[in-house]
């Protein structure tokens, strides 16, 4: 067994009741797979991976896909399963990514009882035509049921994912979807940017001269986010989340710090130092392998070298508050610094580089200028 110990994991749940035209990550829907032999192969990997590292987990993120699409018999196995297999008295976060209409008081009172704490609710927006072009299946009012559901059962750590710069949608309606949100009081907030993707209808889309990108739109509704929501009492602690004070996602602060991390289930990237592999993206493989052979195959697989961690680190650390260590970025080489302070794009302060309010819609700009 390696000496390493890993406190942070990733479960990958690929399902979805359809598939919406903006996601890249690797899902489908349900099929003829058999729920139960998948979540089987979840808990082998996770006794699997046991056997390599020692594993005391701090956080643990369900995400997809939907993983609250699994029915409430397949739920309950897997969340007592992971009980039976991993020492949790350390865990402080745990969770679960959820959509509207997936799930019932009965289903969301499981996960509270098992020790999830945490729900993030895919809802992406307030206007009923905006959620139709994102092919989402709920409506507004199924989506402000679903967070009520949440509350009743006890959860008092809720996110709520919303997205702008989707086409058509306006600076007005954007403000609207911000503002019901903030009444909503959810303790987190993520506001993503629509970015389009390769693979995606949506890229097809913006391809074909049917869909177009706007930088100076998208800054636009960049900055009223930010305007309405710290002056709602949200902490702008990266560039596309929210939280109020002490309610900042934990497992996210480890990965943008650059932790070491297991991923589980298929397409699930790990990290462990400068090694970072990614299971295979095919489901019904990745359940024959687990029950034929015990393990799962890695589709990518590769060693980073120091530079490369740094540069990552760089890339991620730049979009959070805090900033990046000043010394991460001197490993680099020689860099103009100056340059980008003068522009206003960035200061420094206590050893660390933080972007400005005029850098953070470039921070991906700004991240490169510093790698050198």
């Amino acid at each position: 067994m390696s000496e390493t110990t890993v406190q942070h994991l990733y479960f990958h749940i690929p399902f979805c009741a359809q598939i919406c035209p903006y996601c890249a990550f690797y899902k489908h829907t349900p099929g003829k797979l058999a729920n139960a032999a998948f979540v089987e192969a979840l808990l082998d990997e996770v006794v699997a991976c046991s056997k390599d590292y020692e594993i005391a987990p701090k956080t643990l993120y369900f995400g997809g896909g939907t993983p609250t699409l699994l029915s409430r018999k397949h739920l309950e196995r897997l969340l007592q399963g992971l009980h039976e297999r991993l020492d949790l008295s350390a865990l402080v976060e745990w969770t679960f990514e959820a959509n509207p209409a997936t799930y019932n008081i009965e289903k969301a009172a499981l996960m509270c009882d098992q020790g999830v704490n945490r729900i993030s609710l895919g809802v992406q927006s307030w206007h009923s035509e905006t959620l139709k072009l994102l092919g989402r299946e709920h409506s507004p009012e199924e989506a402000k049921e679903a967070f009520g559901i949440l509350r009743n059962v006890g959860f008092d750590q809720l996110n709520v994912d919303l997205m702008f710069s989707v086409p058509n949608q306006s600076l007005e309606q954007w403000e609207v979807d911000l503002e019901q949100v903030i009444a909503m009081q959810p303790e987190h907030i993520s506001a993503y940017n629509l970015t389009y993707e390769e693979d995606t209808d949506f890229f097809k889309q913006l391809q074909a001269g049917r869909f177009r990108e706007d930088s100076d739109e998208d800054a636009l509704q960049f900055r009223l986010a930010i305007d309405k929501l710290e002056t709602a009492g949200y902490h702008h602690y990266e560039i596309s989340n929210y939280a109020r004070p002490g309610a900042e996602s934990k497992h996210n602060q480890a990965y943008w710090a650059g932790r070491d991390y297991l991923g589980i289930g298929p397409s699930a990237v790990s990290t462990i130092g400068l090694k970072r592999w990614k299971n295979v993206a095919d489901t019904a493989d990745y359940v024959r392998q687990m029950r034929e052979e015990g393990s799962v195959g890695k589709d990518e697989c590769e060693v980073l070298t120091p530079d490369q961690k740094r540069m990552e680190s760089i890339a991620l650390q730049l979009r959070t508050a805090e900033g990046v260590s000043l010394d991460v970025v001197e490993m680099n080489g020689e860099v103009d610094r100056q340059m980008l302070i003068e522009e206003g794009m960035i200061t420094e302060g206590g050893g660390r580089i933080v972007l400005t309010e005029k850098g953070k819609p470039l921070a991906d700009t700004v991240a490169l200028e510093l790698i050198g």
